[in-house]
């Protein structure tokens, strides 16, 4: 345990061939801005090298069936361990999967219920909704029933030549577009709201209409199914996860989502909803606050029950104890937040009695208050004390304070990041000049602002969305307004289920970017047309060579620059495409330039050095307001699949920036950011309201609290614990009033 983990020469991403020991069985940090490279080192190198030596391990044929990882660019890594990461990636979409099933506490409650319960049944499969003896007949066990939204799906305006039926499905021109405006069942160009009930029938949801067709000169007849009858059987009982990337879009617009009225959303049926435990049912069990079913089981007295309560307690305890206790085990993991997702994750990894591994952890304070922060600390604490290297990548203050080394990667993003810039004890760091020492000291001599004053109020009555109980509360318009309180106290109830709903709002989450591999800087913001009409104008040529997705692309590999290889058992690889090199672009269009560059070495150009590059007034003015926002370092050409999600959501304030009189509401946008990309983000904030528009800010962190002109804090605890207003008014009344539990850290 005393060799460290020794990096030589790692150059994934942006890194500089950087060297760099890590002490293992300690709490790591990794700091620094957000794109310095703290990802690219601990999970791109680090995480991946020690998932590929562990796959070696194995047989061929199991390696078939496991993930498949590249070697990362990096000359040697060595006294690596078994890698356990714990990151925010959501615990999926689908609608089978709860917070029981992803925790596997269902199984043991299962098997509780078929042991325990009265009338004694035996199997404890009887109690799966996965299960055909046990899931609701109507539902299959889903607890929902999904209908196709009919007003959304057509246009009563509309002919159906006209595009009357708007889903995506059955565009103009298209395959099934084409299908039934030809079949001769339809008037085509009668407005489909003039249509009777029966004409709409068959339209919708006929099942056995013949039509006869004629192909090759060959007449056959064939079944005509209506279009909500091909839809629901495409769509319905289905989580995204199970669909084509293509029909998300379509699955989140026209579905129509409610309890299935057999089982009342359940997911049992009767049989299985018969034996009951006490007072309780499986499902009624489920259904309870995890903190309330650790009670009800404390209570549980029964021999045999004894191991069975034992181990799902314990179970509990480790989610109740790092601050999800307001979950409840029938919670769909599709509605975790990525920071709940990430809790639910860390929980089970408490009952692993391994030692020697290497937990690398992502921004794990993401989404806490900061009341459960210490929580989360004596969790990581707990991992190390285990005998564990634990390797956290955080901007958390109090993380960091709590580190037992630390590694600074810098100095900035981007091409300007990639270098370790501090690494050394917490003592040190608050010594050194590195980015996070300097923020950490300037941080408590931080003062004051003046505040705002409010321009009419944001009415919110009777709110009761989820967990809320009748909240009345006015948020005041014209000014930067932070909601607060503990996870699960009702901040996004309030936010996204009353206010957004009630008023007209621009939503601004880390989700807001199309994240297309073709899509870049210049194409979000309609600078390519520009761009293209620059090397038009300068050559001669036409504007379509000068994109990568038209004539003037590489044939090989179709404008992407890189072409993938199938290695068999081993993952497929991705390569400079050897006709482009990676330019995308035919030799004779690379070989026309404008100002002194050719196009692919204008897309590689950052937005900082595109600002000495370009003159026209329309492209510079963008380009500031992206390097207003923090994305200086960031190439024209980036795909946009590559930006994470605070450079996501910096790209879609970029386009907000001169615009006023808007709500707009943000969701947790300090997620991912140093705190001097905060104080940055602050300052857009800011330009936001003094621009004359009302920002709502749901958060935790106290930087952001501290510069808020007012705060809503919701509480006094989480779920049915929560939905009140605890209290109310700038920070510095929120220091001084006792019922704020956020005061205290303000």
């Amino acid at each position: 345990m005393d060799e460290p983990i020794r990096i030589r020469g790692a150059r994934v991403h942006n890194l500089k061939n950087i060297d760099l020991d890590v002490p293992r069985g300690k709490l790591v940090v990794f700091s620094g801005v957000s794109g310095a490279g703290k990802s690219s080192l601990v999970f791109d190198t680090l995480f991946v090298e020690a998932q590929r030596q562990l796959v070696e391990t194995f047989s061929t044929f199991a390696q078939r069936r496991l993930p498949k990882l590249s070697r990362p660019d990096v000359d040697s890594l060595s006294n690596l361990g078994t890698a356990i990461v714990i990151d925010q990636k959501r615990l999926g979409r689908t609608l089978r999967s709860t917070v029981g099933t992803a925790t596997e506490i269902n199984t043991y409650l299962r098997l509780l219920w078929s042991r325990c319960a009265k009338p004694f049944v035996g199997p404890s499969h009887l109690f799966s909704f996965n299960h055909p003896e046990g899931m609701c007949p109507d539902c299959a066990g889903l607890g929902r029933r999904i209908r196709i939204d009919e007003a959304k799906l057509i246009d009563p305006a509309k002919s159906l030549r006209e595009g009357g039926v708007v889903h995506p499905d059955f565009k103009v021109g298209g395959y099934y577009w084409r299908d039934f405006t030809s079949n001769g069942l339809f008037d085509i160009d009668k407005p489909l709201g003039e249509w009777n009930r029966d004409e709409l029938h068959l339209l919708l949801r006929a099942k056995d209409a013949e039509v006869e067709r004629v192909q090759h000169g060959v007449a056959y007849r064939k079944k005509w199914e209506g279009l909500l009858v091909r839809l629901e059987r495409l769509y319905v009982n289905k989580g995204e996860d199970e669909l084509p990337e293509a029909r998300k879009d379509a699955y989140q617009r026209y579905l129509v989502h409610a309890d299935c009225d057999t089982c009342g959303g359940g997911r049992l049926n009767p049989r299985a909803r018969g034996p009951r435990l006490g007072r309780l049912d499986i499902v009624e069990a489920c259904d309870l606050e995890l903190t309330d079913l650790d009670a009800f089981l404390e209570q549980v007295d029964d021999p045999v029950a004894e191991s069975l309560v034992r181990k799902i307690r314990s179970m509990l305890g480790h989610l109740v104890g790092i601050g999800a206790g307001y979950l409840s085990l029938s919670r769909s993991v599709a509605t975790l937040s990525g920071g709940e997702s990430q809790r639910v994750k860390m929980a089970r990894q408490l009952d692993c009695d391994l030692t020697g591994l290497m937990y690398v952890l992502d921004e794990p304070s993401v989404g806490l208050h900061p009341r459960d922060t210490e929580k989360l600390l004596e969790l990581l604490r707990h991992l190390r004390d285990q005998g564990n290297s634990v390797l956290v990548v955080e901007h958390d203050p109090d993380i960091l304070r709590a580190a037992d080394h630390v590694v600074e990667i810098g100095p900035r993003a981007g091409r300007d990041g990639g270098r370790v810039m501090f690494q050394g004890s917490v003592e040190r760091l608050m010594e050194s000049d590195c980015a996070s020492g300097r923020m950490l000291r300037e941080a408590r001599l931080r003062k004051d602002r003046l505040r705002r004053t409010a321009r009419g109020v944001f009415e919110i009555r009777d709110a009761r969305a989820h967990n809320l109980r009748g909240v009345d509360v006015d948020i005041p318009r014209g000014v930067l307004c932070a909601i607060a309180g503990v996870a699960g106290s009702g901040k996004s109830s309030l936010v996204h289920e009353e206010l957004a709903k009630r008023h007209p709002s621009v939503v601004v989450d880390q989700l807001g970017v199309a994240r297309s591999s073709r899509s870049n800087l210049l194409t979000w913001t309609g600078l390519f047309d520009a761009v293209r009409k620059g090397f038009a104008a300068a050559t001669g040529a036409g504007q379509g060579l000068f994109s990568f997705n038209s004539g003037g692309a590489c044939p090989e590999c179709k404008g992407q620059g890189t072409l993938r290889l199938e290695m068999n058992f081993m993952d497929d690889v991705a390569v400079a495409c050897p006709s482009c090199e990676g330019d995308r672009y035919l030799p004779e269009v690379l070989s026309l330039r404008w100002n002194g560059l050719n196009i692919a070495q204008v897309l590689d150009l950052t937005v900082a050095e595109a600002l000495e590059f370009f003159h026209d007034k329309a492209i510079l003015k963008q380009l500031r307001l992206l390097d207003e926002v923090g994305l200086g370092y960031v190439q024209l050409g980036q795909s946009l699949s590559t930006l994470s999600g605070g450079e996501g959501q910096r790209l879609k304030l970029a386009s907000e920036l001169n615009r006023e009189g808007n709500l707009y509401i943000l969701d947790e946008p300090t997620t991912g950011l140093h705190l001097s990309d905060i104080e940055q983000l602050l300052a857009i904030l800011h330009r936001l309201v003094d621009a004359g528009n009302s920002v709502v800010v749901i958060e935790h962190n106290v930087e952001l609290l501290r510069q808020a002109d007012h705060i809503v804090e919701l509480g006094p605890g989480a779920g049915k614990d929560g939905g009140l207003v605890v209290a109310q008014g700038a920070p510095e009344e929120l220091r001084a009033d006792p019922s704020s539990l956020i005061g205290r850290f303000l």
